[in-house]
């Protein structure tokens, strides 16, 4: 979709906004701090120039480096299966450009986000402080070892696909916490719930999803 140039830039992303917002409710999201922040969020800003236009829809979108930003509805869904508030700590795997980053630093206290790919990196950290989010800050490292020094975590969040659910992310679960991840093979994962309790590790297997792959020590190779 291309923007109607008879109103300003700002007033059709607004506006935009306010359709992604509804199809979300439409799909079944029903967490309110996570419609309010993607309601707010420039989705536009954490695409590349040439599509933003299109960063409303809901599918996924290119973003470089054969990664991909979320579509919006997996990014509202993963994050209200975190069920985070703003005394939470929250991890999150693979920051992209940093959308996912800024929704969760708008509904947690504490975000501390990995991409393993160094200009996502950077172009996330930047893009999150432009739009003013200064509680989530992103690091060039290996996602799938965690980022021990500030665990354990309420929530984490990773948004690639693994073959399996890293040990040392479950490791670093609060207890009561809960690791948001796709599983599956290359082509088609399950979206999973692990939630850390008193007597163990509960598994949840919700609805099906499709993800760049997680790759990584405790990931895949390549």
């Amino acid at each position: 979709m291309r923007p109607d140039l008879s109103q300003p830039a700002s007033q059709f992303y607004k506006t935009q906004r306010a359709r992604m917002v509804q199809l979300l409710r439409e799909r079944g999201i029903r967490d309110e701090r996570v419609l309010r922040a993607m309601n707010e969020i420039p989705r536009h800003l954490f695409v590349p120039e040439a599509i933003a236009a299109k960063a409303y829809g809901d599918y996924a979108l290119p973003i470089g480096n054969m990664q991909t930003i979320s579509q919006p509805y997996m990014v509202a869904r993963m994050s209200e299966l975190l069920r985070v508030d703003e005394q939470s700590t929250v991890l999150e795997i693979g920051a992209g450009y940093g959308y996912q980053t800024a929704v969760l630093s708008s509904i947690a206290g504490r975000v501390f986000s990995i991409e393993r790919l160094a200009d996502l990196a950077r172009a996330a950290q930047a893009n999150i402080r432009k739009i003013g989010c200064y509680n989530a800050t992103v690091k060039w490292f290996d996602g799938t070892i965690g980022w021990s020094e500030h665990a354990p975590y309420d929530g984490i969040l990773v948004a690639a696909g693994s073959p399996d659910v890293p040990e040392p992310l479950v490791n670093q679960l609060a207890m009561g916490g809960r690791l948001v991840i796709p599983v599956g093979n290359e082509e088609q994962q399950t979206l999973v719930r692990i939630v850390r309790t008193e007597q163990g590790i509960v598994r949840e297997d919700h609805e099906p999803c499709a993800f760049v792959k997680l790759i990584g020590r405790h990931g895949w190779s390549s």
